[in-house]
Order: structure tokens, then C-alpha cells, then sequence
């Protein structure tokens, strides 16, 4: 990796690191004290914050990929976004797992939380609904140019709505106040992204796959 590619990595990481910290004393005011309303380790809050910090970290992934695969500036700023989004919010709920005393990874398939069990995980590598396979990030990082740009936009829509998908269930079953307003923020901003990446392709002679 580069070490532009790694100064990008690191900032993100930065910013990770600070919200996880930061959180920490923020849940426990909401919710009146982390001792009185812990969630159990099979809740919807524990469910989402777990699947949504994998769900998360492959779309920063896939932002580093196609940051080094174009050099337009629009999708470039894009992927920026994204990752530094991405990697603060997933920074903040692993804060949550660590502040509620649960461990990050359950035994349980994921999307259980959402009574998805065994229906959530596709083929190849896509654990969760939108989740890009281990075969299309190998391509995404062949792509140079314009057919990056196009693969990056489809994969990254397909990965937003199915991310929209998780934080819908994440409003109607969890119970931690700043959990659910989080998860209402990530279905506003993402669906707003949908939409502009709809445009973007449109621009560049393609379309959403779905």
C-alpha cells in the first residue's frame, strides 16, 4: 500500500479510536447508566452493532480500493466520505460492545438479531444482505479508471441499501436511545447516497445492478 493509501488508512483509524472513546460516557448518560440497561448479548442492540461493524468495515475497504483505482476527484471525495463515515460510526459501536461488558463476535449467524438466521449469509464471502462477494473485490481491484468507478458506485449502492435494511431493523427493535438514533441517521444519510450514486452512474453510462 502507498503511503498516501496509508495516511488515509491511518486517518480514518484516528477518528475510529476517538468516537469508540468518546461514546463510551455518552451511552451510559442516555441511558440513564450502562449498569441499569445493558443489553444482553443476543438483543437487537448487541445484533446490530455487531453486524453493522462488519457490514461497515467492507464498504470502508472497498473506499480505500477504488481511492487508489481513479483519479476522479468526484468519486475519490466520495469514497472519502464514506470511510471516514463509516469508520467513526463502526468505531462507536464497537465502543458500545466494550462499554455493555459483550463480545464482538457471537457464535450466532449474523442477522439473527433481525430473525434472519441462516437466511442473511450469501455465497462467496457476502456474510450479510449487500455485502459484496470475495469475487467482485477482486475485480473492483483490477479495475482501473471509469470501470472502477462504475463497479465501486454498484457495489457500494447494493451494500448501502442492504445497510438501509439493517438500520430500519435496528430503529423498530432496539432500545438504547443514541443506538437508534444512529441507526435512523445511517438510513437517512445512506438513502441519500443512494440517490446520488444513481446519479453518478447515470453520468458515466451505467446504472444501479438492482
Amino acid at each position: 500500500m502507498s503511503r498516501p493509501a496509508l495516511g488515509w488508512v491511518a486517518g480514518c483509524a484516528v477518528t475510529a479510536l476517538a468516537a469508540a472513546g468518546a461514546i463510551t460516557y455518552a451511552v451510559a448518560q442516555d441511558s440513564g447508566g450502562a449498569r441499569e440497561r445493558t443489553p444482553a448479548a443476543e438483543s437487537a442492540d448487541a445484533g446490530f452493532a455487531r453486524d453493522m461493524a462488519v457490514h461497515h468495515q467492507q464498504a470502508v475497504e472497498m473506499s480505500y480500493i477504488v481511492r487508489d483505482r481513479t483519479k476522479d476527484e468526484e468519486v475519490r471525495r466520495l469514497a472519502y466520505d464514506i470511510a471516514q463515515t463509516q469508520a467513526n460510526q463502526r468505531g462507536m459501536m464497537l465502543g458500545w460492545l466494550d462499554l455493555w461488558g459483550l463480545p464482538k463476535v457471537s457464535a450466532e449467524p449474523p442477522m439473527t438479531w433481525m430473525g434472519m438466521r441462516g437466511m442473511a449469509a450469501g455465497k462467496d464471502g457476502a456474510l450479510m444482505p449487500g455485502m459484496a462477494t470475495d469475487t467482485e473485490l477482486k475485480r473492483l481491484e483490477s479495475l482501473n479508471g471509469k470501470q472502477a468507478e462504475i463497479l465501486y458506485l454498484q457495489l457500494m449502492t447494493d451494500h448501502h441499501k442492504g445497510g438501509v435494511h439493517m438500520a430500519e431493523g435496528c430503529v423498530a427493535k432496539c432500545t438504547v436511545g443514541m443506538e437508534k438514533r444512529l441507526a435512523q441517521g445511517m438510513v437517512e444519510a445512506q438513502q441519500s447516497e443512494i440517490e446520488l450514486m444513481a446519479g453518478m452512474l447515470k453520468e458515466r453510462g451505467a446504472q444501479p445492478r438492482s
